[in-house]
């Protein structure tokens, strides 16, 4: 069975996207309101170049929301538990964000691009409106927009070699989530040590949209070299690495906590953030669940899947897998998976409902590891 997404401009197109197109895009998904590409017809190729060599992708969909003006800093404090103190123009912080509920309902990178301005690099969820209506219910003096930003990520071990190829031994200095301004052949940009992989990478965010297939094609040709090809977010890596996708890990319950971000969370702080009751109660009544993974028996998985496995013990539900694939690295059928703290501890005995039928597993820890 196969299916096919009708183009329309309800959906909005990356900058980069004749230029995928051109590269031999097979499948999109939308992310922030645009395509955004997912493969391009070989995934085992994808996969090596993404661990051995270098990929390129077109991640514009991790849209950015600016906060500007002399209350940005402040506004962004209320979004999030995580401290934000000694912050500094060309840093970037990971940063949950959270509900009335202590829920996590977004987990950007914070960037202070300016004096008066920070940037959020966020998650598919709409977190412009939310920011925007935070700021005007405390009647703050900031703007929120989404600035003209759309990243391209190269990616990969070899990454660090085309990046200073093209821009200079400078970017090797960058620290994670560290970033400069730039250009590059009169194309402006913003050049960040960052990227959805474990592997290294760089992500350019182009700074004038009209410029897309042209950063492209720079970035392609400085690759060639290394060879570099096309790719995407890749599924089984960020399986193997434990990287979280917030609404596909997580659910209307999840909490930063269970999600394993208590080492970026300041309950104590002086600031009024978000959540900030709720996350004291969930601290104070024991966290129930945890972010982990599964191991899985069985024959190799042919295919991902397509909604959450429920996970049982002793016949009953502990939780579910969010995301699961056969890794070559490990030759492990691998999962992310929320389930309860006690199945998380367990020596084994869970069992996965996949759609294949089920399939016994045992939890580890992440990421996977051949000694875990």
């Amino acid at each position: 069975m196969s299916f096919a997404i009708a183009l329309g401009p309800r959906i909005r197109k990356s900058p980069f996207f004749n230029s995928t197109v051109n590269a031999g895009v097979t499948h999109f998904t939308t992310y922030n309101h645009m395509y955004m590409p997912v493969s391009y017809g070989d995934l085992a190729a994808e996969y090596d170049r993404l661990i051995h060599g270098v990929s390129m992708w077109d991640v514009a969909g991790e849209r950015q929301v600016s906060l500007k003006g002399p209350d940005a800093i402040d506004l962004a404090r209320l979004l999030t538990p995580r401290n934000l103190d000694g912050l500094t123009e060309g840093m970037g912080r990971y940063i949950p964000m959270c509900n009335s509920r202590g829920t996590l309902i977004n987990d950007p990178v914070l960037q202070k691009v300016g004096d008066d301005e920070v940037w959020l690099s966020i998650a598919d969820t709409d977190m412009k409106y939310w920011a925007e209506a935070v700021a005007v219910a405390k009647g703050m003096n900031v703007t929120v927009t989404e600035p003209d930003a759309s990243p391209l990520a190269i990616q990969g071990p070899k990454a660090v070699e085309v990046v200073s190829d093209l821009m200079g031994d400078w970017v090797r200095e960058l620290k994670y989530f560290g970033f400069k301004h730039a250009e590059l052949a009169g194309i402006p940009l913003i050049v960040a040590r960052s990227g959805w992989s474990k592997q290294g990478g760089y992500e350019f965010y182009l700074l004038d949209g009209k410029k897309g297939d042209q950063l492209w094609a720079l970035v392609a040709e400085a690759g060639a070299a290394y060879g570099i090809g096309p790719g995407a977010p890749n599924y089984i890596e960020r399986v193997e690495s434990g990287l979280i996708s917030v609404g596909a890990d997580t659910d209307d319950h999840s909490n930063p906590f269970e999600m394993g971000m208590g080492k970026f969370m300041d309950l104590d702080q002086d600031v009024d953030f978000i959540g900030k009751a709720a996350l004291k109660q969930i601290v104070a009544d024991g966290i129930k669940r945890r972010f982990c993974g599964v191991i899985m028996d069985g024959e190799p998985l042919t295919s991902t899947n397509s909604h959450q496995w429920d996970i049982q013990q002793n016949g009953q539900s502990v939780g579910f897998a969010s995301a699961a694939a056969y890794s070559p690295r490990l030759d492990w059928n691998i999962a992310t998976a929320l389930i309860t703290v006690d199945a998380a501890d367990s020596d084994g005995g869970l069992v996965v409902m996949t759609d294949t039928g089920p399939r016994n597993a045992r939890p580890t820890a992440l990421p996977f590891r051949k000694d875990n």
